[in-house]
């Protein structure tokens, strides 16, 4: 018999995630840096060791950040899975009611779901019970290491480039150029992760660079309102 197979995307869960917001915090948070800096009025230096510093700040604030949430996550699960190995123990029949009653609710008469309780938990009672009363699975398990690197990763590469455009663009041209190549960079940003993640190219592409697009208004008006370079 031929082997049916499925290509899902759920298994990009994890790493997605931590990639599209470290490359879209890379692209706006250096973008809008360069912004500030330069509507206060800065040199082109200046905003050129700003930006490579914002670039360095910000990656390891993504991977420290993201290893210390997605660690608590983790904590959570194994606390979870903890417990619940502990009630196995101490009542194994009560935990099969519990996980017949599950079965119930989603379509199952009693009998059959009794049954099928039975030899899941007789199979692997820990993973049955994760996975179908707390919702835990290898696919959507906390990675902190794997995230903390995407996120970190993402945001420099993300950074790098208004930073390239900082460098190459003329001083006179610096705000208009970093301001276009940066939506164009959030818009390609949209579009790759929407069709990575399965979604709506369109819809993605809108969302990622009109928030961004705020973000950076925000931030040069701020410049030049106040005029410090900071």
């Amino acid at each position: 018999m031929r082997r049916h197979t499925e290509h899902h995307r759920s298994d990009r869960i994890g790493w997605l995630r931590a990639a599209v917001l470290g490359a879209n915090d890379g692209i706006v948070s250096t973008a809008s840096l360069v912004l500030g800096v330069a509507a206060a009025g800065a040199d082109h230096r200046t905003i050129l060791l700003t930006s490579v510093s914002g670039l360095i700040a910000g990656a390891m604030s993504m991977a420290a950040g993201e290893f210390v949430s997605v660690h608590s996550q983790a904590d959570t699960e194994k606390a979870d899975l903890a417990r619940e190995r502990a009630e196995l123990k101490q009542d194994p029949a009560g935990e099969q009611r519990e996980l017949s009653g599950i079965y119930v609710g989603r379509g199952l008469d009693p009998a059959l779901a009794d049954q099928v309780a039975g030899k899941l938990m007789a199979h692997d009672a820990l993973g049955a019970h994760a996975r179908d009363e707390l919702g835990l699975s290898e696919t959507t398990a906390a990675r902190p290491i794997q995230a903390a690197w995407a996120s970190a990763g993402s945001f420099a590469v993300g950074a790098v480039l208004p930073i390239a455009v900082v460098a190459l663009a003329p001083s006179a041209h610096l705000i208009l150029g970093v301001s276009l190549s940066s939506l164009a960079f959030l818009a390609g940003l949209g579009a790759i992760s929407a069709k990575a993640g399965g979604a709506r190219v369109c819809t993605g592409t809108w969302r990622v660079a009109v928030w961004g697009a705020v973000a950076m208004a925000v931030t040069a008006g701020a410049g030049a309102l106040f005029g410090v370079v900071a």
